[in-house]
């Protein structure tokens, strides 16, 4: 199987069509078989119920090549479950998770000439989402849906290596408190378009997002969960019900209880508490860590002991270890990784 031509280390976080993706439609009750399609256009009525009162979910995972040559995906079958609760939370059809881990499998294998070769630094971004297809005028579930498959290939989310960036300390909140903030909703996202968009403005990278009801305890980034080290190296991730359970924040948990053998405490996080921390990232699928050296709120600027310059000393072990399994140069906890067969 040959490669496309494509300069991959040139690549930028962007879409690039690739040759396949898949789709599968619910009507009647059901889903259908599912097919690969070159055609990469959506054509709906004008009344669809996506367009009407954003009844989408969505997901976001990698494909690779790792070290050996194999081509894999890293923990599917946790998107699948996410996928299932964002469905189930707007009263969307589940699609079941067998099915998805199949879509994936069948997505990178028709477009295994896009996944970047190892050491490139770029990856193969897969997009799983789903959304309501027929007309819907009143407030009201969709009766019909799509569920489909897009993929691109993206280069590494820092050019030139993972630089410490600044946040702010929102004053928007980015979630209700018994509201959609532990799925993975596109409406989450619309609404934290404006709050992203005025932190650049200002000259920040992110925000952090405090709870809504109390505005004291730190909850997320509008795209990524926060990881802290404590001076004395333990990592502390916030817990609440309504952040996003990121499913690399989650891996990064297990390695550094199972592999690094550090001390971890999922629980409430206080903005005071902040100040007296050695270490902060955000964890995500695109970057796996982004390192924050400084955050600012309302003036008040919060300086971690781990600088300005490059990621802190824990956080970089636990990048290291992660990137490393999903790379294949560290054996990887069972079933963390799925290979992709290709013909």
């Amino acid at each position: 199987m040959e490669k496309k031509n494509i300069d991959w280390s040139s690549l930028g976080f962007g879409y690039v069509q690739t040759d396949y993706r898949y789709v599968s439609n619910f009507k009647n009750g059901a889903w259908d078989e599912g097919v690969l399609t070159q055609d990469a256009n959506i054509v709906l009525n004008e009344c669809a119920g996506v367009l009407q009162y954003a009844q989408t979910v969505f997901e976001g995972l990698k494909a690779y090549t790792t070290e050996d040559g194999r081509i894999v995906c890293f923990r599917p079958d946790l998107n699948a479950s996410r996928l299932e609760d964002s469905a189930k939370r707007l009263e969307m059809p589940v699609f079941p998770q067998d099915k998805f881990i199949e879509a994936v499998e069948k997505v990178v294998a028709a477009n295994a000439a896009w996944v970047p070769p190892y050491g490139s630094g770029a990856t193969l971004y897969l997009r799983p989402y789903m959304f309501g297809s027929n007309p819907v005028i009143g407030v009201k579930p969709a009766d019909e849906y799509q569920f489909r498959i897009l993929c691109t290939p993206v280069g590494p989310y820092f050019k030139g290596g993972a630089k410490p960036i600044t946040i702010r300390v929102s004053d928007f909140d980015r979630a209700a408190p018994h509201g959609t903030g532990h799925i993975k909703a596109g409406l989450n996202y619309a609404m934290s378009l404006h709050a992203i968009v005025s932190a650049h403005h200002e000259g920040f990278d992110e925000n952090m997002y405090l709870d809504p009801a109390t505005r004291t305890k730190v909850e997320e980034t509008g795209g990524a969960n926060f990881l802290f080290v404590t001076k004395d190296g333990k990592v502390v991730t916030p817990k609440s019900s309504s952040i996003l359970p990121s499913i690399t924040r989650r891996s990064l948990v297990y390695v550094a209880k199972e592999y690094l053998g550090l001390e971890v405490e999922e629980r409430e996080v206080l903005l005071s508490e902040v100040p007296d921390m050695a270490e902060c990232g955000l964890c995500g699928t695109a970057a796996v860590i982004s390192p924050v050296g400084k955050i600012v709120d309302h003036g008040k600027e919060i300086c971690l002991p781990s600088g300005m310059t490059e990621m802190g000393p824990v956080t970089k072990k636990l990048y290291e270890t992660l990137t490393g399994i999903q790379m294949g140069r560290i054996e990887a906890p069972a079933g963390w990784v799925h290979e992709i067969k290709v013909d």
